[in-house]
């Protein structure tokens, strides 16, 4: 448990900071990211990666909660886009090395993506 919270806080840290190395870092080669409200899934490290460093606006996070179990952690984070302020909840899991395996990310309404990320992911 205390592995991947740790893990866990390290990938919000990082994003948070822009620290894309670091952030990979905390992601197995093989993660999939998944967000049922817009049918999108991304599978790899580094089209999670580019799919973060590139997302539209000025966007800020703050972790609000974070729940851990031993295979699985949830967060409650607080986003800020430009003015639009948001909460999204994250499920994560990881592997064996302690990196994360699998994110999925609900937000509060669904929603279309914004165009010009059809290159990263599948629509399903």
């Amino acid at each position: 448990m205390t592995d991947l919270r740790r893990t866990v806080e390290r990938f919000w840290a990082t994003a948070a900071a822009r620290e894309w190395d670091a952030f990979a870092e905390t992601l197995a080669e093989d993660v999939v990211y998944t967000l049922p409200q817009t049918r999108e899934r991304i599978g790899g490290r580094e089209r999670y990666v580019q799919f973060n460093r590139e997302y539209p606006g000025d966007w800020r996070l703050r972790v609000e909660r974070v729940v851990a179990e031993p295979e699985q952690v949830v967060t409650w984070t607080h986003f800020t886009v430009g003015l639009e302020q948001m909460y999204g909840i994250s499920f994560f899991t990881g592997d064996g090395s302690g990196r994360i395996s699998t994110v999925t990310d609900f937000w509060p309404e669904p929603y279309e993506p914004p165009a010009g990320r059809e290159h990263l992911v599948e629509r399903y």
